[in-house]
């Protein structure tokens, strides 16, 4: 575990800012950073089953030690968990747990169990707290970060949620380790896609230190800062996605037509590599439409 301290991107939205951090170790510090900034709440820990299996012992100590209560609430790993069904499984968890306005919900996965999270924790008492552990790289570099919630539909991808944003992000770069390396390749799309959208210069040094952020020294936690910064000030910006942060939808157009076709198998294709191949589309498409 790293005793350095993390670095620390802020989220300017007014008296809602709040604060990535972003290192390693700081699952083991996770209640004492929820504990200091929210004092004397409960929490329902969302998660899927293989993050559970391989984290949650570890996070549970951290949240007992800093004084906070947990009821654990277990969802399947997949695309297929954002649906109507487990969104009622979450809701009705919290519930059971006795949790008020003012507990909070920690969503503590991927992108999937942070979107489901934090759309329950957005209408749930008509809105709760939730903070964001995420635990895949597409995750720490992209959806936990901005408030965007929600679940799918049969008509399509993202379709039913609510802007929430959360009240803390932790993003611990060790946790990474675990991932499959096929998770770890999709959420580089991710970065990769900040570079494409306006840092060529960010682009460039991944090209660079591609090697170094796979292999998990401290060119990771700084390209996932760097990553965290962007959508940082783009959210400051257009929070509610009415103009310039819909460029963060880059490759997800097409991205999210594949993941349709494919009726969210990730067996087949999981979000990040439909966003990789959707960026290349958009390119081409651009390119014979002289827009690019």
């Amino acid at each position: 575990m790293s005793i350095e301290a993390p670095v620390v991107v802020e989220v300017g939205l007014g008296d809602r800012t709040y604060d990535i951090l972003i290192g390693s170790g700081l699952l083991a510090r996770a209640g004492a950073e929820i504990s200091g900034r929210l004092p004397g709440t409960r929490a329902a820990v969302v998660t899927d089953a293989n993050v559970a299996a391989a984290h949650l012992a570890a996070l549970q100590a951290s949240l007992e030690t800093g004084g906070i209560q947990t009821a654990v609430i277990t969802l399947p790993p997949g695309e297929k968990t954002k649906s109507f069904a487990h969104l009622e499984e979450v809701v009705d968890g919290v519930l059971a747990a006795k949790l008020e306005r003012g507990d909070i919900v920690i969503a503590f996965g991927g992108g999937v169990i942070g979107d489901l999270a934090g759309f329950a924790a957005g209408i749930v008492r008509r809105g709760m707290s939730f903070v964001q552990i995420p635990t895949s790289l597409l995750a720490q570099v992209d959806s936990s970060v901005g408030g965007k919630t929600g679940i799918n539909s049969p008509r399509g991808k993202n379709l039913v949620g609510v802007f929430h944003q959360p009240k803390l992000v932790l993003a611990d770069t060790g946790v990474l380790d675990t991932l499959p390396i096929r998770e770890f390749r999709a959420g580089y799309a991710e970065l990769a896609k900040y570079g494409l959208i306006d840092r060529p210069e960010f682009f460039a040094w991944l090209e660079k230190n591609w090697v170094q952020v796979f292999a998990g020294g401290p060119e990771r936690a700084q390209a996932i800062a760097e990553a965290c910064r962007a959508k940082a000030e783009m959210v400051a910006r257009d929070e509610f996605e009415t103009g310039d942060r819909a460029l963060l939808n880059l490759g997800h157009t097409f991205g999210h037509a594949l993941e349709a076709a494919t009726q969210y198998d990730g067996a087949r294709l999981v979000h990040g590599e439909g966003v990789a191949i959707g960026m290349a589309l958009a390119y081409r498409f651009s390119s014979r439409l002289n827009l690019a």
